[in-house]
């Protein structure tokens, strides 16, 4: 018998959830890791036995995470993880500036004092990251700054559209490219971001998380167009 009739049954401990639901999230989440190379091929057979489902149910995963665009599927190609084009990467980020931006309005709202505190304590670790040069640790320390302050919103539309910004695959592809120019600026904007939820300013908030994403939108920007063969030929010959 298919194992595949099984896969809509949801497991014992695991509430309402089925088991294509499970690998859906599995792989969802591991996307966004940034744990998988852009432009990375994934079979349905080495899927199937990672999340332990058929390969109906895997396939049917599959075209949901195309549809929401983590993945591509194309004739002779496959399906691969998602590579942004710099123009792609850039419209995320505008986005993204107007959605954190109101999370972070929020935040100043309704965080929670226990929340400020996790806030705090996550920017003395930037500090301390910053003082050691140690870039990849900064990074981290980042990514849970902003996951915090979303969490402290407390706004779950505003939430859930930006979970769907792929935002953390952008991240991924264009990370080695921020190691080689890293900005100037960051803690000091993070900063300034705590402070105006610490103060309960949501208008300081909304405005200091505006100018952290695009400060960090130009910065892509620039970086791109600074690595581009054209672009260096064009710096030779001025």
């Amino acid at each position: 018998m298919d194992s595949s009739e099984y896969d809509d049954v949801a497991e014992p401990g695991r509430g309402s959830q089925t088991r294509q639901d499970q690998a859906y999230e599995g792989l969802r989440s591991l996307l966004l890791s940034g744990s998988i190379e852009p432009d990375t091929r994934l079979t349905e057979a080495d899927l199937t036995r990672m999340f332990n489902v058929s390969r109906s149910t895997m396939r049917a995963v599959l075209v949901r995470l195309v549809q929401e665009g983590f993945v591509t599927s194309e004739v002779n190609r496959g399906v691969r993880t998602r590579s942004f084009t710099v123009e792609e990467a850039l419209d995320i980020l505008e986005a993204r500036e107007t959605l954190e931006s109101a999370l972070a309005g929020k935040a100043a709202e309704r965080a929670t004092d226990e929340e400020i505190d996790a806030l705090r304590r996550i920017l003395d670790e930037m500090v301390d990251c910053k003082a050691r040069g140690d870039q990849a640790a900064y990074s981290q320390c980042n990514r849970r700054f902003h996951q915090q302050v979303k969490e402290a919103a407390h706004q779950q539309t505003l939430a859930r559209a930006y979970d769907t910004l792929l935002y953390p695959l952008v991240m991924r592809q264009y990370r080695n490219l921020s190691a080689r120019h890293p900005r100037g600026g960051s803690l000091e904007e993070h900063q300034a971001i705590l402070m105006a939820i610490v103060t309960r300013n949501p208008d300081a908030a909304v405005a200091a998380m505006r100018h952290h994403v695009a400060s960090a939108r130009r910065a892509l920007l620039l970086q791109a167009r600074e690595s581009t063969p054209a672009a260096k030929t064009d710096q030779e010959t001025t």
